[in-house]
């Protein structure tokens, strides 16, 4: 069982920089893939971006150049740094890890952390 434990969401203004936290303990299956998803209001839960235990990453169209998703291995936490936040980002953010051989949107959330982007 994994467990997953999201901090850094907050009220920020357009323009302006946030950085998310996860902090992951427990059985994780090696190797791990990460990822951040969100969820504005609806039920569509969208992927952000994703990191693999190597290092590479991906981004939805949508955050590509203004987010990066990075993770320290060592401390089982992978972070997500979003600069120039836009009313649009804002969303409930999550953490997911799964095993890399399992599918996409499998394995183990977090609770979600708010992030509200307004002036």
């Amino acid at each position: 069982q994994v467990q997953l434990v999201e901090s850094g969401g907050g009220l920020v203004q357009p323009g302006g920089s946030l950085r998310l936290s996860c902090a992951a303990s427990g059985s994780l299956f090696s190797p791990t893939v990460m990822a951040w998803y969100r969820q504005a209001p609806g039920p569509q839960r969208e992927l952000v971006a994703v990191i693999t235990s190597g290092g590479s990453t991906n981004y939805a169209d949508s955050v590509r150049g203004r987010f990066t998703i990075s993770r320290d291995n060592a401390k089982n936490t992978v972070y997500l740094q979003m600069n120039s936040l836009k009313p649009e980002d804002t969303a409930v953010y999550y953490c997911n890890a799964r095993a890399a051989w399992a599918p996409v949107g499998s394995g183990s959330w977090g609770q979600g952390t708010q992030v509200t982007v307004s002036s």
